[in-house]
């Protein structure tokens, strides 16, 4: 019993060094009380190690839906931007995203390229800025949010230029790096909206080895926490280009799909081959092209700026064929 007990305080010590508050209950009888004195005394530091699994237990116990705090989004100032909040009415964006999502969310269930670790994790990158990522990223999740059987998180990966929170006209906050560095907890960082099974993780405070710790442990059990605890969570990633930054090459290597955007007439096909080089360990990359001259009748106009192309290739065969362009063929700003 006492070797259970020591067991309990060390985990428990282990929670409390990484910043994440346990109630003490003073009225606890005999081995409670016992493991509550032990979380109360003083520890040591955390390293970086033992910073992992309470972060880890951190986004896996607590009930987000009971402890996050709640941001109103302008839902009428994103429709004006764009963005597929819900109750609009039907549009020619709203279906090519729908045509977006579908594989992605075979992948999920293991009816499309087949059963994939971490396959609800999906990284939207590009090789360069200004290729539409964080907009399709975005949309993409708002997209999943309104399916009948699936949550959305999206967490906003672009440690080093971080634009969801302003995209969405919301203030900045703590989010994913202040949460690996164990000085968040995750009800500080995680945000409900008012959407609908629509949560944000912001990126959080700059840190100068963000690479580091995206690459750390702690990362790596976050992710696996993340992963699992839903099974109806899909986990949407904007992270930084591929070209400029090694963040997102990191990030790449823990997720089970990629979805790269490419801006069809502007990206050059080496910086594309490029890109994709850097992130082979993945299993299921994915290709969507953005304004792309339709080879169908017609082509399909998006509101007044935006088009998507799409296409879908896994592993090394990734490829995308033409799709659609918006009306004025105007780029979408990273």
């Amino acid at each position: 019993m006492s070797s259970l007990i020591e067991q309990a305080a060390e985990r428990l010590a282990k929670i409390r060094a990484a910043g994440i508050e346990v109630p003490v209950d003073e009225g606890l009888p005999g081995p409670a009380a016992a493991t509550a004195a032990a979380v109360a005394a003083p520890v040591a530091p955390a390293s970086a190690a033992d910073v992992a699994e309470p972060v880890a237990m951190a986004a896996q116990d607590l009930p987000a839906s009971a402890v996050s705090r709640l941001v109103e989004l302008d839902l009428v100032k994103l429709a004006s931007d764009n963005l597929l909040v819900p109750n609009l009415p039907r549009s020619n964006l709203a279906d090519q995203f729908r045509v977006i999502k579908r594989p992605l969310l075979a992948n999920v269930s293991g009816k499309g390229a087949g059963a994939v670790r971490h396959g609800n994790l999906i990284m939207v990158t590009s090789a360069l800025p200004g290729e539409g990522k964080s907009f399709t990223a975005i949309n993409l999740a708002l997209s999943i949010a309104a399916e009948l059987d699936h949550t959305v998180m999206l967490v906003d990966a672009d440690v080093a230029r971080p634009s969801v929170l302003r995209k969405l006209n919301l203030p900045p906050a703590p989010g994913l790096l202040d949460l690996l560095e164990g000085k968040a907890e995750m009800q500080d960082v995680l945000l409900r909206t008012n959407v609908d099974k629509f949560t944000l993780l912001p990126s959080g405070q700059p840190h100068p080895k963000a690479t580091e710790l995206l690459a750390s442990d702690a990362m790596r059990q976050l992710l696996d926490a993340m992963a699992s605890r839903y099974p109806d969570r899909i986990i949407i990633f904007d992270s930084p280009p591929l070209l400029l930054t090694t963040e997102s090459r990191v990030l790449a290597s823990q997720m089970g799909q990629v979805v790269m955007v490419v801006h069809a007439g502007k990206t050059l096909q080496a910086d594309v081959q490029h890109a994709l080089a850097t992130i082979e360990v993945c299993p299921i990359r994915l290709m969507l092209l953005n304004q792309a001259q339709s080879t169908m009748g017609g082509g399909y106009g998006y509101g007044h700026r935006y088009g998507y192309g799409y296409g879908y290739g896994y592993g090394a065969d990734a490829a995308a064929p033409a799709g659609a362009q918006g009306q004025d063929g105007a780029a979408e700003p990273r």
